[in-house]
């Protein structure tokens, strides 16, 4: 719980308490489903009603609720919210955070900052619905060429993709069928891939079935669980990680239930040897998952996707792309020094920091908006979705998986609060220097004038 505590006495405040408490809810529940930390809502929203000359304001927030009072006078006024049902795209995170920049500096009044909010809600896409679909198609492909560049896995994951993402826009604005959405679309991906198969198409069920379902996968929720445990929420770290851990069972059982539907058994999502003939087809012509580069074109091209498919704000795609480009080159150096599960601690250790001077110093959009494809692309998920899998078959391969996944997860969170605590050290520095500069700036103007 954060509580602010707001100089002054009993003089009336300048705004309705009603409309303050109702921008502050609201303003909260965006936050939270922009992917922020309930700590650090918890502080902005105090921070504004201290703006706005509410005393002795109350602030819990979890990933599902809010419990706000704040003190106008002798009164007391109190409300709870329940927490966002969907999440946001980028370019609706940009405007929520410019929001909230607006209130803290008191550029906007509580009613006109519930307005905003609706306003903000309701903002179509920005590439329609030939970027929603074509979008979540190219991600798709990026990941892909990341995983396993084939010319059939990459023709694959752009139908597969492009399916997908047809599902995503048919549920948008369906709360109610958003629980069963990862089901369905893993089990449609699923038979899809086995369908293929049947007919001895040259598909790897280990690499065909992750790049579609991507959009899915909860690595960021489990990332952020770990982190709000680290800072001892333990209410909303531990929901985080449940939540994020029944969304992979689903993904699992999606897919083990459409390859059922074709005739295959649960193990064959992780072990399918493909025929000769089909074993010969996979290493095509085209294939360039012997080049070095390879893995930096599928982040690239993963970028593009995202910024298309999530609709990220004008401007925002060079700096997308520098903060995805170089956590993902750090992590594939540190791979090749400390392995594959710890490495995501190194490529986050750098993201953080970046992200957080592109805003300040270049005044870009906020933070966030180059945060969550980093987190998408050290795909923290894919490596669970394989553990969950590997279950299907084989117990002890699935622990296994399990635990790399958990170390994985454990050394991103571990590299987001560093690379944070790296930024706030900066910036706390930098403010120090400049406030330095003034007085002595002030001790020589005094010294002239006398």
């Amino acid at each position: 719980m954060t509580q602010h505590d707001a100089t002054g006495s009993n003089a009336k405040p300048a705004h309705d308490p009603k409309n303050v408490l109702e921008f502050l809810y609201r303003l909260g529940q965006a936050y939270l489903a922009s992917g922020e930390q309930t700590a650090e809502v918890e502080r902005i929203l105090g921070s504004i009603a201290s703006a706005y000359g509410m005393r002795r304001t109350r602030i819990v927030a979890f990933p599902t609720a809010l419990f706000l009072s704040v003190h106008s006078g002798n009164d007391e006024h109190v409300t709870l919210a329940e927490g966002p049902t969907a999440g946001l795209r980028l370019d609706q995170i940009a405007e929520v955070y410019l929001l909230g920049d607006m209130a803290l500096n008191g550029e906007i009044s509580p009613r006109a900052g519930i307005e905003r909010i609706q306003e903000i809600l309701k903002i179509p896409p920005r590439f329609g619905l030939v970027g929603a679909i074509g979008g979540h198609a190219i991600l798709s492909v990026g990941l892909a060429t990341v995983i396993a560049p084939t010319a059939t896995n990459l023709i694959a994951a752009a139908v597969l993709g492009a399916i997908v993402g047809v599902l995503k826009l048919l549920n948008r604005n369906r709360p109610s069928l958003s629980v069963h959405m990862p089901v369905v679309a893993s089990a449609m991906v699923s038979a899809l891939v086995f369908l293929g198969m049947k007919w001895q198409w040259p598909l790897d069920p280990s690499h065909v079935l992750v790049p579609p379902l991507v959009t899915f996968l909860p690595g960021a929720r489990l990332t952020l669980g770990m982190v709000e445990l680290a800072y001892g929420d333990m209410v909303s770290g531990s929901s985080r990680l449940i939540t994020g851990g029944v969304q992979l069972l689903l993904l699992a059982l999606g897919l083990a239930a459409g390859a059922m539907l074709i005739g295959y058994r649960p193990e064959s999502l992780v072990d399918t040897p493909l025929t000769p003939a089909m074993s010969l087809a996979a290493k095509d012509a085209f294939s360039i998952a012997d080049k070095v580069w390879a893995p930096w074109l599928g982040a690239a091209i993963f970028t593009l996707g995202v910024y298309l498919h999530f609709s990220a704000p004008r401007g925002s795609l060079r700096w997308i792309l520098l903060v995805v480009m170089v956590s993902f080159s750090i992590q594939r150096m540190a791979v090749e020094y400390f392995g594959e599960a710890p490495s995501g601690f190194f490529g986050m250790l750098v993201a953080m920091p970046l992200s957080y001077w592109i805003q300040t110093r270049f005044h870009g959009p906020p933070a966030m908006v180059y945060l969550l494809p980093s987190f998408w692309i050290l795909v923290p998920g894919v490596l669970s979705l394989s553990g969950v899998k590997q279950i299907l078959s084989d117990r002890e391969a699935g622990i296994d998986g399990l635990v790399i996944a958990t170390i994985a997860i454990v050394s991103i969170a571990l590299g987001t609060l560093t690379g944070t605590s790296i930024h706030k050290w900066f910036h706390d520095t930098a403010r120090w220097r400049r406030q330095q500069r003034l007085r002595v700036l002030r001790w020589f103007r005094g010294r002239k004038r006398t």
